[in-house]
């Protein structure tokens, strides 16, 4: 369980191809808790006005209840990235996803161009941290606007730009999803693990969202439909951590005019009883849902 922000569950959340109409039917029906709408990796060259026209569309339907929807453009200074934005900003998705944000000044370049396009407040940009460049300059691409709601690690990117392999346990990503996570509680903001590309091996795939969790994060990006399910589960608080969290707030409160408070054996103070209320505040948030 992330000690970050809890307003709005993050758990799992989805990139499904803005091309494939039946995909972004079924996205209606999964208990998912975040869509990522994909013009960028998902399609090809030939079928990316295609793509832009359908996700555009689906986001500005409404059908999606309160799965929160946003759509990841091409990325900047690709041929399509100034369309896909204004297209992304007319839609009114909850968030537009830039792949590669490499800067301060691209942040803020990119929500210069979302106010020029008339993207609504309610729109907010995830910028993806998925180069050497990034993850050296996440502290401050975290921190470059109020509109910056996520970083959503690209971790498949940074394999590669790297030269390093993928391997259980992630150690030479290590460094780099540690620095992502420190700059987004520094900031404020979500941040969101890579996906995991083996969606046959779903022991490899809960072991990894279990580290993702132990390390911090909000939630991971998932490819597959039946990740998420699973993945929903290891970023959720237990009943027992619920339990445990409503009997640690009921014991301070009784006892915080002693100054000295235990719980179950232990000292507690008041960053336990904060962790404890985000558990909660999750827990419920989650039950919002439904």
């Amino acid at each position: 369980m992330s000690a970050g922000p809890a307003s709005r569950p993050r758990r799992s959340v989805l990139y499904m191809p803005g091309s494939n109409e039946r995909a972004l039917e079924k996205a209606r029906t999964l208990p998912v808790d975040g869509l990522i709408l994909d013009l960028e990796d998902a399609v090809g060259p030939d079928h990316k006005e295609a793509a832009r026209e359908k996700a555009c569309a689906a986001a500005a339907s409404g059908a999606y209840g309160d799965r929160e929807v946003t759509i990841r453009v091409n990325g900047l200074g690709t041929r399509w990235h100034d369309d896909d934005l204004a297209a992304a900003c007319a839609a009114g998705p909850d968030g537009i996803v830039v792949p590669k944000v490499d800067s301060a000044d691209e942040v803020r370049g990119l929500v210069a161009a979302m106010e020029r396009h008339g993207a609504p407040d309610g729109t907010r940009l995830w910028a993806m941290v998925e180069t050497p460049s990034s993850v050296l300059a996440v502290d401050e691409i975290a921190a470059a606007s109020p509109r910056l709601a996520a970083l959503v690690l690209g971790t498949n990117d940074l394999v590669k730009e790297l030269g390093a392999r993928h391997v259980p346990g992630r150690a030479p990503l290590l460094t780099a999803l540690s620095m992502s996570l420190l700059a987004g509680r520094r900031a404020g903001v979500a941040v969101l693990d890579g996906v995991w590309n083996d969606v046959q091996d779903l022991d490899g795939f809960e072991a990894e969202c279990r580290q993702g969790r132990d390390l911090g994060f909000d939630g991971k990006t998932l490819i597959h439909p039946g990740q998420v399910e699973p993945c929903n589960a290891v970023f959720a608080p237990s009943a027992t951590d619920v339990a445990e969290a409503h009997e640690l707030v009921a014991a301070w409160e009784a006892g915080a005019s002693s100054g000295v408070v235990t719980f179950r054996g232990r000292m507690v103070e008041n960053l336990h009883v904060e962790t404890a209320r985000k558990v909660i505040a999750t827990d419920e948030a989650i039950r919002a849902r439904g």
